[in-house]
């Protein structure tokens, strides 16, 4: 997949984490060696959850603010 994604992870410990890549199975990897963030870092493993195509950075970065937002039983909803 090309272009900017907005995503969610489910972790182990059942946390959901949300952010933006416009390289997702980069993105996913570094989050799975602990070398992407230092939330998921301690939350290994994590599997994607949820994602969402976006046109640009902006438009990504604008979605994640928007997902991080909702209460849980809204992202949960998200991921079907």
């Amino acid at each position: 997949m090309s272009g900017w994604h907005c995503y969610i992870l489910e972790c182990a410990d059942g946390t959901l984490y949300t952010g933006i890549t416009n390289d997702l199975e980069k993105r996913l990897g570094a989050h799975n060696n602990g070398t992407a963030s230092k939330y998921t870092r301690s939350r290994l493993p994590v599997r994607l959850a949820y994602i969402e195509n976006q046109p640009d950075r902006a438009a990504a970065s604008r979605r994640e603010m928007e997902i991080k937002r909702l209460p849980r039983p809204a992202k949960l909803a998200l991921l079907g």
